[in-house]
């Protein structure tokens, strides 16, 4: 018994699962379509009203069952297409080739018998390939209508010109289920020129109209003008003469009144200049009052600002009279300090220059003397004849810058003095001896001079008594000339 029972649960089980999968399987084949699609079923579909085997049903909005196994289902996108149709070279009624670049909108058509129409030529096409196929049909249509139309009506009327596209292309159209939604005609150009010949003519045509419209307006304005200001002059006198009239009368009223106005005028015053004369005594005494004290202070015043200002300027001058001395006087000290660590710090270095130089000096002559195996004389020797060069150099300068261009001695080489020596030997000896003696110098240091230099250079020098009488004797810059 539990086992039949177990049985039949599981067979009832089987046959829920059985119904609901039945149900979900039939609910999931219930198609709803939006408003922006139709719904294309196909399939078997049964016969029409005319006994034709049906190619398919479209739903635009609303849902639909799809039958399964028999019947299947797509979907058509209503959004619109925009489709640029770039025409050139067109023909026109007057032979003339133009071009029109136009821009033109369409999308399928939910229409019952269009709608079917995009069932059975436009169904798994894509966007692309439907755009293709419009624009080629928009073509042929848009060529056909300019070749009805001259160029006049296509530039002129163009209401005219887009309702022939748009009815000529909107019939090819709804052949494949499609409908137009607008037209955009850009521009209209032609090679020749034509069209903008057109466009020339017409607007010198607008600017002629304007101004013969401009100038017949201006005479009807200068007649307007004119009668008007002949009103306004006609006017203005009538005017005038009761304006005058009624100015006079108010005039005399004014007068009258003046006069009245005056005579209190006249009372007021009276009584105003009694009272201000009254409040100008009683005003000047006050004033006179407070300026007698102003003038007291002023002065109180004025005392204390004079020896306030004598007191601390004397004050002020004898600070900086103080301060100026102290700076001075510091100033002195600094500069005699600065001086004197400027002198002795000279007087150290020179200290300590000669003080190496002497150092330096008593080394070498020790190393002299070490020199000349401690014989002083000898080292001295050895010192002075170091020297010598320096020596003659200075006897040569003594005589090296005397200027003597020339000089002539008339002589008549007798000779002179009683010792028959002539004045030209004297003259050349007494050069030679205004030259210090050399041996002397040498015999001063402990030296003597070689015997080729001779023992006594002070001697006078002889000269060779064989010199003609007519003989001139030249030395260097000295010209003796015989007498």
């Amino acid at each position: 018994m539990e086992e039949l029972m177990g049985n039949l649960t599981m067979i009832i089980g089987i046959v829920v699962v059985l119904f609901f999968a039945i149900v979900i399987g039939l609910l999931s084949r219930y198609k709803k379509c939006s408003s922006d699609k139709i719904l294309v079923v196909y399939g078997k579909l049964g016969k029409d009203k005319n006994g034709n085997e049906r190619s398919s049903r479209c739903i635009h909005g609303g849902a639909t069952f799809i039958m399964p196994v028999i019947q299947s289902y797509q979907f058509l996108d209503l959004t619109p297409m925009s489709i640029n149709v770039d025409l050139k070279n067109a023909l026109s009624k007057q032979n003339i080739r133009i071009d029109v670049p136009s821009r033109f909108t369409v999308g399928i058509s939910t229409e019952p018998g269009i709608m079917q129409n995009a069932a059975e030529r436009l169904l798994g096409l894509n966007m692309g390939e439907v755009q293709a196929l419009s624009n080629d049909i928009i073509l042929g249509q848009l060529r056909l209508v300019i070749a009805t139309m001259t160029i006049e009506e296509i530039n002129t009327d163009r209401d005219k010109f887009l309702e022939e596209v748009s009815t000529n292309v909107e019939t090819e159209l709804k052949k494949i289920g499609l409908r137009l939604i607008n037209v955009n005609i850009t521009d209209i150009n032609d090679e020749s020129g034509y069209i903008e010949a057109l466009g020339e003519e017409a607007a010198a045509k607008a600017i002629n109209d304007a101004k013969r419209t401009v100038a017949e307006q201006e005479k009807e304005g200068a007649i307007g003008q004119a009668n008007a200001k002949r009103e306004e002059r006609v006017s203005v006198s009538l005017a005038d003469s009761e304006a005058i009239k009624g100015e006079n009368e108010a005039k005399m009223k004014v007068a009258q009144s003046d006069a009245e106005r005056r005579e209190r005028e006249a009372e007021a015053l009276k009584r105003a200049t009694t009272a201000e004369k009254i409040q100008r005594a009683l005003s000047e005494q006050e004033s006179f009052e407070a300026q007698r004290k102003a003038e007291l202070k002023r002065a109180e015043l004025e005392k204390a600002t004079l020896e306030a200002d004598v007191i601390v300027k004397a004050d002020i001058e004898k600070q900086q009279l103080a301060i100026q001395a102290e700076a001075e006087a510091e100033q002195v000290r600094l500069r005699a300090a600065g001086e004197a660590d400027a002198t002795l710090a000279r007087l150290n270095a020179e200290a300590e220059g000669n003080k190496q130089i002497l150092m330096q000096q008593a080394e070498g002559f020790a190393k002299i003397v070490e020199a000349a195996n401690g014989d002083v004389k000898a080292a001295i020797q050895l010192m002075i004849a170091d020297k010598m060069d320096e020596i003659v150099k200075i006897q040569v300068e003594a005589v090296k810058n005397l200027k003597i261009d020339k000089v002539t001695v008339w002589d008549s080489m007798g000779g002179s003095g009683g010792d028959g020596t002539p004045a030209t030997a004297n003259f050349l000896s007494g050069m030679l001896k205004s030259v210090p003696p050399l041996n002397e110098m040498f015999k001063m240091a402990g030296m003597e001079l070689p015997q080729y230099l001779g023992s006594d250079i002070g001697e006078p020098a002889q000269i060779p008594a064989s010199v003609s009488e007519t003989q001139e004797v030249q030395i260097e810059q000295v010209e003796v000339v015989a007498q």
